[in-house]
């Protein structure tokens, strides 16, 4: 086995199989003196893009070198009539609940590839590395406005139109999604959950943040106490600003989010914003790629953000290959601040500082 010291981004990075790692969109965990890095496990082709198999799991002392560790979300004869191979299962990301003892997965779930449930599953585990247990497709909050509804997004008028229309309405941005009320026309089924993330503060709350509204605006919604349910609190952030693959974190007291524009697979120009409160306001800070290439984030889009201590955070991109999805690439790097900002360099080999390295 070959052992790493140091990152490469953009490279075929080999398990302890000599394996490229299949863990794609996915999240880091620490736990017990161990990291497992959960992601979608990808297969050859464009059928890769769908789940054939379900979430990978690896394991590592050191954030270099990961030891294959099996599906831990599996698909394959699962017994339930919603969880089969060709479903959707994108950007998973892992919580350990400390008042159940229970570890808990939420994605973003789809039945199939027409991409009309816009919706978020949520599975359990006993064990970091699973096997996770489905428990339930969801859609967010039915029945419940949001903390920071504007009133006009209630008017029956409007949301009887939108609810004729919601069908014809586009992912990406346009200009009939804010004249109209997505929030309205879904409030009884619950809002739409596209790509998603979950953030845990200081103080053990946990949060969903996900694309929403035709992934014209986040939502942040507050999580009960044992992360598998809502507890009727959540805001609305960016509105109409069109923004997927979200990343949240905290740096001395104050929230960071880094996010890209709606493009599909094909890489786009990062955005980032700050806001002392979840909940906002929140302002947005530009593009953290900084050098030649950062228009495009290098290629990549963002999916999780580590704080690894000592001021140090590492933040987690995929270089998405969607004709041949398993040879999809990772790109790690380091968070840098500027007069308050996040900045990504471009990419290169690069270590750790040593006060960020793990103290088992």
């Amino acid at each position: 086995m070959t052992m790493f010291d140091s990152f490469h981004p953009g490279e075929l990075w080999p398990d302890d199989r000599g394996t490229h790692i299949n863990a794609h969109g996915g999240c880091l965990l620490r736990h017990g003196g161990r990291i497992y890095w959960y992601g979608e496990h990808k297969v050859a082709g464009r059928a890769g893009n769908l789940a054939q198999v379900g979430v990978h799991v690896y394991v590592s002392e050191d954030f270099y070198n990961w030891r294959d560790a099996g599906i831990a979300f599996d698909v394959r004869n699962s017994g339930d009539p919603l969880l089969r191979p060709g479903c959707v299962i994108e950007r998973p990301k892992v919580l350990f609940c400390p008042g159940t003892g229970r570890f808990v997965m939420y994605f973003h779930f789809e039945k199939d590839d027409t991409y009309q449930d816009a919706a978020v599953g949520i599975a359990v585990a006993d064990s970091p590395a699973g096997p996770f247990r489905f428990l339930r497709m969801t859609r967010p909050n039915p029945g419940v406005w949001p903390q920071n509804v504007p009133e006009e997004l209630k008017e029956p008028g409007r949301i009887a139109r939108t609810a004729e229309l919601l069908s014809t309405l586009s992912c990406g941005s346009n200009p009939e999604t804010p004249r109209g009320s997505v929030l309205g026309a879904c409030l009884s089924a619950g809002q739409e959950s596209r790509d998603m993330t979950l953030f845990l503060d200081d103080d053990g709350r946990a949060y969903h943040i996900y694309s929403s509204e035709r992934n014209s605006t986040t939502h942040v919604a507050e999580l009960t106490g044992d992360f598998l349910g809502y507890t009727g609190r959540y805001w609305r952030i960016f509105p109409f600003r069109w923004m997927e693959a979200p990343a949240l974190f905290k740096h001395e007291g104050r929230y960071y989010f880094i996010g890209s524009g709606c493009t599909g697979w094909a890489p786009n120009a990062a955005r980032s914003a700050v806001a002392d409160s979840l909940a906002g306001p929140w302002t947005e800070l530009g593009n953290p790629a900084a050098d030649p290439g950062g228009e495009l984030t290098y290629g990549a889009q963002s999916t999780w953000v580590e704080p690894l201590g000592d001021g140090t955070f590492l933040f987690m991109a995929d270089i998405w290959r969607p004709e041949d999805a398993i040879d999809g690439r990772y790109l790690w790097l380091p968070v840098e601040f500027e007069n308050g900002r996040p900045v990504l360099r471009a990419p290169k080999e690069w270590r750790l500082p040593a006060a960020a390295m793990p103290r088992w």
